[in-house]
């Protein structure tokens, strides 16, 4: 890791520590805590979903007096996504931070947020995620032994990577081997788009493109940086073909057990520390472009609309529609406009 990726966690973590001192944060014994509960994430601890997950965390214990005591556990250091997923729906692990990919494994419909070219900038999703469709999609979500927080964190607008062909054109995906979440609608999309995708977790997706398994991937810039997916891929193409979030997920049967009080100020906090977490990635987005460039990749301004027009031309917006349903559909397309 670099001196400026490092400088960007030590000040984020030493401010969020300077907001809680620490004998506010000691004044009940750990091991006083009432409730115990775990808080997964796949992400590096760098990340700003976990540096704004640990501030969260911390004002929760120093709001309940210490009868809350939320661990934090990064970097999918109890499994992989997928299985963090089958954790939190048991309550092996209380809450978990998880990409609407993943989550559409068990709730089909929280992939709708993926779209191809559904979104053509924040000031949309915002829109889309905070309002009607949003709820939608929490509603959905809470048919199932689970929940989500009523703000969705950012992930961020994805963009191709490669180690070897350059992505210009929507022609240059013709049979390139790529790397994709294990998430149907991210298959779907580049099947659409001649590619060939590959299904790989993400805590195995630095080994698949050191050993070629796949020539490149597609995430946002963020985590381009936070993996150092730079020291294995070389030319980065603009092509911001989906919005992805991270919805922090609740087990309902645990959470139900907690005192009305103390359920309302996690969910309030977190929250919170999801809109912090949106202005991080806002202010990253402006500065992580100049960064990967001086650790070596290159970056490739493509015509969106090219790729768009392409999908436009096959069934996969008409094939989604069909899955998703009308209801959801038009509650998207109030805000994104005509799809497909």
């Amino acid at each position: 890791m670099t001196h400026s990726a490092k400088g960007f966690s030590r000040r984020a973590i030493l401010a969020g520590a300077a907001a809680f001192p620490l004998v506010n944060i000691l004044s009940r014994p750990a091991d006083a805590a009432e409730f115990r509960l775990k808080y997964a994430t796949g992400q590096d601890p760098t990340h700003p979903v976990n540096i704004r997950a640990q501030e969260a965390l911390n004002r929760i214990r120093e709001a309940t007096g210490g009868r809350v005591e939320i661990r934090l556990f990064p970097a999918n250091q109890l499994g992989a996504d997928t299985d963090l997923l089958a954790q939190v729906r048991s309550g092996a692990v209380e809450f978990f931070n998880v990409s609407s990919l993943i989550l559409a494994t068990f709730v089909p419909l929280s992939s709708m947020t993926s779209l191809g070219f559904a979104f053509k900038d924040y000031d949309t999703v915002w829109q889309a995620m905070d309002g009607p469709f949003g709820d939608h999609l929490r509603a959905e979500i809470a048919k199932r032994p689970i929940f989500a927080m009523s703000r969705i964190w950012d992930n961020g607008f994805r963009h191709i990577t490669s180690s070897g062909r350059e992505i210009r054109t929507p022609e240059d995906l013709d049979g390139f081997r790529l790397r994709v979440p294990p998430a149907p609608i991210l298959t779907s999309l580049f099947q659409s788009l001649r590619a060939g995708p590959s299904p790989i977790n993400f805590n195995e997706l630095y080994t698949a493109l050191q050993t070629r398994v796949v020539e490149g991937q597609e995430n946002p810039l963020a985590i381009i940086s936070t993996a150092r997916l730079y020291e294995v891929q070389q030319s980065c193409s603009l092509t911001g073909h989906v919005w992805d979030g991270y919805w922090v997920l609740g087990n309902k049967r645990v959470f139900q057990t907690l005192p009305e009080d103390l359920q309302q100020i996690i969910m309030t906090e977190i929250d919170r520390s999801a809109l912090d977490q949106r202005a991080d990635i806002a202010r990253l987005n402006d500065s992580l472009r100049a960064t990967l460039q001086s650790r070596g990749m290159t970056f490739l301004d493509v015509d969106q609309a090219a790729f768009r027009d392409t999908l436009s031309g096959t069934s996969f917006y008409a094939d989604w529609r069909a899955k998703y349903g009308d209801s959801a559909w038009e509650l998207l397309e109030q805000v994104a406009g005509k799809l497909g």
